[in-house]
């Protein structure tokens, strides 16, 4: 079978220049001068002044590099011809030209909201059948407040949020602190920093402003909740979705005096290949019952979601103990390496299944959701929970 790999990759240098976010020292190479959204004792003054990146050292962040995207390919080579397709203003032509039988999508796209949806919406164009959700699956799942609403409406638990669309609207919203901000609707801990958890309304100006100003999008504003972090990856399509073993992150992993989340400091600075942090725990530690309802909340998410195939579902617990949906991102990511403390790949490694089943696995549940059935050798069946 003919199987097209669509994909993003990242430059292999990053770029290097200095932001200033609260205390940390990130990388720009221009000077944005605010009009406001400094605090004085009457509120908001004309002082405050934020560094800005033409374009923000995690800009590409969720984009893969090209050994991901080799490691995918070569997976795929034991049992199809894979042609490559980069995601990009060619991308039509090159599927026209091609006319693959499948298409592996693992593109995140660029700008937009729609950005992740763009390649399925081409493929769904062509007729050409794809992995993962559909496009507006995967918009819901990238803008935040969407996601929250529907699973608020579906009275599956997440944190209490407002969306904050400009500094003036600060004044008028209800913010509860410690809080949490975040872009609207990012990915990969885009616009997560360790400063994103703000304690005071002057944390929160700074921090709302960052994300506007570097992201040029609105902020979302959630309740921080205090409890243990975990990640869930999620296999298969209506009564065959399965789970692969819960991994916890261990806050106490970070560099003394860093916020218990899962920053972008923590994913792509404090955590290096050549020095990687100690901060997953799979199977995570838990008993029966916190287990189950952290299973249970999982399965009806990607259900109320609609996702298809596989998808990585993020959990925290509130101050009562009781989970809460973090984050639902379809798009997973799927470093190869076991030293790239990569989520999906780790929890399947734990249950026996190698990095070339894992894709082979989820392109078989893809194609099985088309009717689509190859016939060549499959890898070994790995039971998963």
């Amino acid at each position: 079978m003919k199987v097209a790999l669509v994909y993003n990759v990242k430059a292999e240098a990053s770029l290097h220049t200095a932001l200033t976010i609260g205390q940390e020292q990130i990388s720009t190479n221009r000077t944005y001068l605010s009009p406001s959204f400094g605090l004085t004792s009457s509120g908001i003054s004309h002082s405050h002044r934020v560094e800005v990146p033409e374009h923000a050292e995690d800009f590409y962040a969720e984009w893969d590099t090209m050994e991901t995207v080799n490691a995918v390919k070569l997976a795929l080579e034991e049992r199809h011809d894979v042609a490559m397709v980069e995601a990009n203003e060619h991308a039509c032509q090159k599927l026209l030209e091609i006319r693959p039988d499948f298409a592996f999508n693992i593109s995140e796209g660029l700008y937009g909201i729609s950005r992740e949806a763009q390649i399925p919406a081409l493929l769904e164009m062509l007729r050409i059948p794809y992995l993962g959700s559909d496009p507006l699956t995967l918009s819901l799942c990238l803008e935040k407040s969407r996601t929250k609403e529907i699973l608020f409406y579906h009275r599956l638990r997440t944190a209490q949020f407002t969306v904050i669309n400009s500094m003036e609207a600060i004044r008028g919203a209800e913010v509860s602190f410690p809080a949490i901000v975040k872009p609207l609707h990012e990915g990969s801990s885009k616009g997560i920093y360790n400063s994103s958890v703000v304690r005071s309304t002057e944390e929160l100006l700074e921090a709302v402003q960052l994300t506007m100003v570097r992201h040029g999008q609105p902020a979302l504003v959630e309740d921080y909740l205090p409890g243990r972090e975990f990640t869930v990856a999620v296999l298969g399509n209506g009564d065959k979705v399965r789970l692969l073993p819960i991994i916890e992150l261990k806050f106490d992993a970070l560099p003394a005096g860093a916020n218990s989340i899962y920053s972008y400091e923590a994913k792509w600075i404090w955590d290096t290949v050549d020095n990687p942090l100690d901060i997953y725990e799979c199977p995570a530690r838990l008993g029966s019952s916190p287990k189950e309802e952290i299973e249970i909340l999982c399965r009806d998410a990607y259900r109320v979601m609609s996702c298809r195939d596989w998808a990585r579902i993020d959990i925290r617990l509130d101050s009562k103990g009781r989970p809460n949906i973090l984050e639902i991102n379809p798009l997973p990511g799927i470093l190869p390496r076991k030293e790239d403390n990569s989520c999906f790949p780790k929890a399947a490694r734990t249950v026996g299944m190698s990095y070339n089943e894992l894709i082979n696995t989820v392109l078989d549940i893809a194609l099985e959701r088309c009717g689509i059935y190859a016939t060549t050798n499959r890898p070994r069946a790995v039971e998963v929970v």
